[in-house]
């Protein structure tokens, strides 16, 4: 039977080129090509770094480890960020509260480091606890949240856990290294818009690598992500980026290497 049908499909090959279907077919591929070739605009140059951390040539460098120039506190936005800069390091100083950057942005990519001391105490939420705000939205406002902390070996709310987008984004994967080992953020955000009337235009999202794991793939925000209270949305414009100083008594994380592409 198997042998029959073979012959049957082979028959009816050769009826489609001899009984005059095959020029049928050849003028069904025939056409300009250059109908479907777009030649404008043309992408911008931009040349990346000689690793893929390194700030590509159209980067804003936001901390190069010599300075805060491009950050203030976020308690008085008049005043200059005061964690400590040392040996190409920003460390977290609690007292001094949060830092934002003075820039205010829309759409972005971010690249930023950052390293849980080796010696971390403390467990749950109170174990290298901080904070990347995608949008600092303004005071009394709690922004957009990714979260920073501790769960190489440590358990908690797993929409609270590192590379959560706080209370609301359980990450795909724990892609957390050791305490004492630098790790990074890849960034991919699209602020939400609003009509004139305050009413969601279109939500944020977000798309997050975690030492180059895909944890958040083009998440939906449901609003600002409360510590308490389900999520909504409070009209605003282009905002700073926020690094956070979580008031938990464990040792102050450090960063570096922070840079950000508008889009």
């Amino acid at each position: 039977m198997i042998r029959i049908a073979f012959c049957h499909w082979k028959k009816s090959v050769f009826a489609f080129f001899s009984i005059g279907l095959l020029p049928l077919f050849l003028y069904a591929q025939q056409g300009d090509p250059k109908a479907t070739e777009v030649y404008s605009p043309v992408p911008p140059v931009v040349t990346p770094g000689k690793v893929n951390s390194d700030p590509p040539s159209d980067a804003i460098v936001l901390f190069d480890g010599k300075n805060l120039d491009l950050w203030r506190s976020v308690r008085d936005t008049t005043q200059p960020a005061k964690w400590i800069v040392a040996d190409g390091i920003l460390t977290v100083e609690k007292t001094a509260g949060n830092i934002e950057t003075k820039q205010s942005f829309t759409d972005y990519q971010l690249h930023i480091e950052y390293r849980i001391p080796s010696n971390i105490t403390g467990e749950g939420q109170a174990r290298g606890n901080s904070g990347v705000f995608l949008a600092s939205t303004g005071p009394g406002d709690a922004g957009y949240e990714l979260q920073v902390l501790d769960n190489f070996n440590n358990s908690t709310y797993v929409n609270g856990q590192a590379g959560s987008i706080y209370k609301q984004g359980i990450p795909l994967a724990n892609a957390c290294r050791k305490p004492g080992e630098w790790q990074s953020y890849d960034v991919i955000w699209t602020a939400p818009r609003f009509n004139e009337d305050g009413s969601v235009k279109s939500p944020a999202y977000v798309t997050v690598f975690h030492n180059s794991v895909l944890v958040q793939n083009h998440f939906e925000l449901k609003g600002q992500t409360l510590y308490i209270g389900q999520p909504f949305y409070k009209k605003h414009g282009a905002c700073p980026i926020k690094l956070q100083a979580h008031g938990d008594k464990s040792d102050p994380l450090s960063f570096r290497n922070i840079w950000v592409r508008t889009l």
